[in-house]
């Protein structure tokens, strides 16, 4: 039983690696590039409102 099921997780992986890999590398790097934006996007963002609320309390160190 465990053998067909490795065969199977082996038949699914293979599949979906050829799926991964018949995507236009345009896509995937556009996609990746927007992923990269929101993330540094949001880091900002974060960094942004950590300091705001340090300025309203008034601490020394207003570094986040």
């Amino acid at each position: 039983m465990n053998i067909n099921k490795n065969k199977s997780i082996l038949v699914l992986t293979l599949i979906a690696a050829l799926n991964l890999t018949a995507c236009a590398d345009d896509q995937v790097e556009n996609a990746g590039e927007k992923v990269d934006e929101v993330i540094s996007d949001t880091g900002n963002a974060i960094e942004d409102a950590c300091e705001n609320v340090k300025d309203e309390v008034g601490t020394k160190d207003k570094d986040c």
